[in-house]
This record gives structure tokens, C-alpha cells and sequence, in this order.
């Protein structure tokens, strides 16, 4: 077996039949104090908050799936604050029929790729303002739903037993839609990315400070 390979295991195979718990990569934070403005790092010192991957199933090839609890770090480009976004990054779910409103989700899939020393993890996320109102003269306006995604970029350092994020690319989509049933057309607005500048693209981010995730 390649030392790769071996190294793949040792990092992130899910332990033996028979035990609930799978290894772990976790960063010890803070909270974010805006939820979810993407360009405010700001953070509550008093409410500490922990980002945490653990693996759940070794699909092979280097391929695993993971479960992200507590939320990601949150950093802007040229800036040293870090907090860890709770909301956005992990997100709502909810069927109407079973779940009545979208809740609060307390953890989400991601898929990662450990070829060492990288490690790439994709996580995607849906956020909502639970906003959808309906007039008395039929008129209505959904929610606002804004699809997120995140790519963590991190190398392994195998000293410290450690995974240091080097990059994180970050996109956020838009959809809403307004309009009455007595009439068409409806209107409805559908943004693949940040509508904060003309053909906006996905943020590609380099943390200013050191974001470690201690293996566990």
C-alpha cells in the first residue's frame, strides 16, 4: 500500500464496526456577530463556538463524506478577525407536509478530498429570512432563499497532527419571487452569484490569520 494511502486511513477513516464516533478535524472559535453578512468578520468574545468535520463514511479513492457541526470560520481578504458563522454556512431545511416551516439546521453533509498534504472540503448550504407573505388581495412574496456554497482549501501538517486552511472560495446565490394570482407574469429575480457588483464572481479568500484545524 502506498504511504499515501496510508496516510489517507490513519487520517480519516471512520473507526471499526461497532463505534458511534469517526475522527474528527475541529478550529475552537467565536461566534460571528452579524449572521449573515459574509463581509463582517466580527466576533463575540463571550460566546465561544466550535467548527467541527467528522467523517462518516470513506466512499474510497480518497473520497469521504463529513458532517459539519457548529459552522465555518467566517475571515474577509486584509483582515485578522475570524469568527465562525453558525447560520449561513450550515442553513435551513424543511418540507411544508413533515416540517412545517424550514428549521435551523444543526449539522450538514460535506464532501472532502484528501490527497496529502491537501485536503479540499465542499460544503452547500441554503439560507432563508422566513419572510413569504401573502396580501389580502392575493399578492405574495416568497422568502428570500439564497443557495451558499464553500470550498476550504487546507494542507496537512503532519507535526502538529493539524490541517491549516489556506483558501476558502465562497459563492452565494439569490432567488425570489413576487407577484398576485389573479395576474401574470410573476416576477422572478435568480442570481447565480453576489449581486453586490456587476458579473459578480465566487470570493476566493486567503485568511491574514493562522485558521488550524486540530486532528481528533
Amino acid at each position: 500500500m502506498k504511504i499515501k494511502q496510508i496516510c489517507a486511513i490513519m487520517l480519516f477513516s471512520v473507526l471499526l464496526p461497532g463505534s458511534a464516533l469517526g475522527t474528527s478535524i475541529i478550529y475552537n472559535g467565536f461566534e460571528c456577530l452579524n449572521a449573515v453578512d459574509a463581509t463582517d468578520p466580527t466576533l463575540v468574545s463571550s460566546i465561544p463556538i466550535q467548527s467541527r468535520f467528522e467523517v462518516i463514511e470513506d466512499v474510497g479513492g480518497g473520497i469521504f463524506r463529513l458532517s459539519l457541526t457548529g459552522g465555518l470560520p467566517r475571515f474577509t481578504n486584509n483582515n485578522q478577525n475570524v469568527c465562525i458563522d453558525k447560520i449561513t454556512a450550515i442553513g435551513f431545511s424543511g418540507i411544508p407536509q413533515i416540517d412545517g416551516i424550514p428549521q435551523l439546521l444543526e449539522s450538514i453533509d460535506a464532501t472532502a478530498y484528501f490527497s496529502s498534504p491537501h485536503l479540499i472540503i465542499v460544503i452547500n448550504s441554503i439560507n432563508t429570512d422566513l419572510n413569504a407573505t401573502r396580501s389580502t388581495f392575493s399578492s405574495f412574496s416568497t422568502s428570500s432563499i439564497r443557495p451558499i456554497s464553500n470550498t476550504l482549501i487546507l494542507e496537512h501538517n503532519p507535526q502538529s497532527s493539524s490541517f491549516s486552511l489556506k483558501k476558502l472560495i465562497h459563492n452565494r446565490g439569490y432567488t425570489h419571487t413576487s407577484g398576485s394570482t389573479n395576474s401574470l407574469p410573476f416576477f422572478e429575480t435568480i442570481l447565480p452569484s453576489f449581486n453586490e457588483a456587476a458579473q459578480d464572481k465566487p470570493r476566493i479568500l486567503t485568511p491574514v490569520s493562522n485558521i488550524e484545524y486540530t486532528l481528533q
